[in-house]
């Protein structure tokens, strides 16, 4: 029965094919806007890492001015960084199973001659817990073991475009590369990976692409590495030099930690605290106690990633498409109705109402899928152009769950348009269609 009534809704759209690609061109263009924002939404509010990012905490803690609050529109704000001293001094914990503390620096490459003149690249001071953390995928190598952190040894992982710059592609770990005044060797080498957001440092634009280098973290010290990310202060600092700075009240690092379980939470937030009240006997962190251990998808929402323009868009495109279905109602109802005697003759010859309304909802929902299959091709193209205008990379695509989401949304404004057409020219008696004929 339903193959006969899809082969009717094929014929009827033959039929009249002029009214016909206006209503499909309505539905089309509803699932078109729908789709793209939907999406838009999905992207940006989808979790990066749904195997283990209930595990991944980050760590704050109140180090600010004594005499006042630090800044911002929180209920409670606290400085979104830790200092140097709190980050060596909470690393002797032993409780996590795996931490990071880290930040992005500009350090001067210096390709071989033949590869093109020094550039300047951003570099990412790291642990080599930091890429099993936040699954960080390799093409060639792998992290630096643990014991090149203490070193620390001169070890880099670069990103497949830098190795594409560097070495011409292809597997070049062991290769080494000059960073500044200091030669390096390759130990891994990464797939192209561009998440969706840049969830281990959300503190500048969320959306920034990943470094495109990443080396241990105690080389800060060495190599007098600064910062290019934001620093917060509140205390003047006497000593201009690198090292004054690392030691100052400085708050400039971004800490992780991978915590398994809630009892591990609750055992690493009593260590934070036992530490605030033995930096409390040395004078420091005057302020009321405050220790921050925030999920990664709690901190998402805290800092506000997703923007909330996105939301409400999204919810502005779903309207959009309740307009264009509303307003095809009227063009589906004619074009029943101008089917009044070939209905009246089916009803006379035995067709129940059922029949004749079902016949007249299926033929809706095939012109929904058809607008939908045109719709979800437009908005591929609409997100195209999302890709090439904002900042944020190659990140909006369709997935599956967003393709079926498209084919939801076109079967229901297909049917939303058409339940009351196919109602209303059920319910005429057979002999007004016939005195019609």
């Amino acid at each position: 029965m339903l193959g006969y009534n899809l082969w009717l809704a094929a014929r009827s759209v033959r039929r009249n094919p002029v009214l016909s690609i206006l209503i499909i061109g309505g539905i089309a263009l509803g699932i078109t806007i729908a789709t793209s924002f939907i999406t838009l939404h999905h992207v940006l509010a989808q979790d990066p890492l749904p195997d283990r990012s209930s595990r991944l905490h980050y760590v704050r803690l109140d180090s600010w001015d004594p005499a006042r609050a630090y800044p911002g529109d929180a209920e409670k704000p606290i400085p979104p960084h830790i200092t140097y001293p709190d980050m060596r001094g909470i690393m002797k914990s032993g409780i996590p199973a795996r931490e990071n503390g880290g930040f992005k620096a500009n350090l001067y490459v210096y390709p071989e001659k033949d590869k093109g003149r020094p550039f300047r690249a951003v570099v990412r001071l790291c642990f080599s817990d930091f890429f099993r953390m936040f699954e960080v995928p390799f093409a060639h190598g792998g992290p630096w073991p643990e014991s090149a952190d203490e070193g620390p040894e001169q070890v880099i992982v670069i990103d497949h475009a830098t190795n594409d710059t560097l070495f011409g592609g292809g597997n070049s770990v062991g290769r080494t590369v000059r960073l500044d005044e200091r030669e390096f060797k390759v130990v891994g080498v990464l797939a192209p990976w561009r998440p969706t957001i840049k969830m281990y440092d959300m503190t500048q634009f969320a959306y920034q692409e990943p470094e495109a280098i990443y080396m241990p973290f105690n080389f800060v010290e060495p190599m007098e590495i600064r910062t290019a990310g934001n620093t917060d202060n509140w205390k003047a600092n006497t000593d201009n030099t690198p090292r004054g700075f690392l030691y100052s009240e400085t708050a400039w690092l971004q800490f992780w930690v991978e915590l398994e379980d809630e009892r591990k939470v609750q055992e690493y937030r009593d260590f934070l605290e036992a530490y605030v009240m033995e930096q409390k006997k040395l004078g420091r962190f005057q302020r009321p106690l405050d220790v921050r251990l925030t999920p990664l998808p709690a901190l998402i929402e805290e800092f506000q990633v997703v923007p909330e323009e996105t939301k409400g868009m999204m919810l502005i495109s779903l309207l959009f498409l309740t307009v264009c279905a509303l307003n095809l109602t009227g063009l589906l109802l004619g074009k029943f109705l101008a089917r009044a005697p070939e209905v009246g003759v089916r009803r006379a010859l035995g067709a129940s109402r059922r029949a004749v309304f079902l016949q007249h909802v299926v033929e809706c929902e095939f012109i929904g899928i058809v607008g939908g299959a045109i719709g979800l091709l437009l908005s591929m193209g609409v997100l195209f152009l999302f890709n090439k205008s904002f900042p944020f990379g190659e990140v909006f695509h369709l997935d599956a769950a967003m393709a079926g989401a498209s084919i939801l949304l076109s079967l229901v404004a297909g049917l939303l348009a058409g339940l009351y057409p196919a109602w209303r020219v059920c319910t005429l008696p057979p002999a007004a269609h016939l005195r019609l004929g």
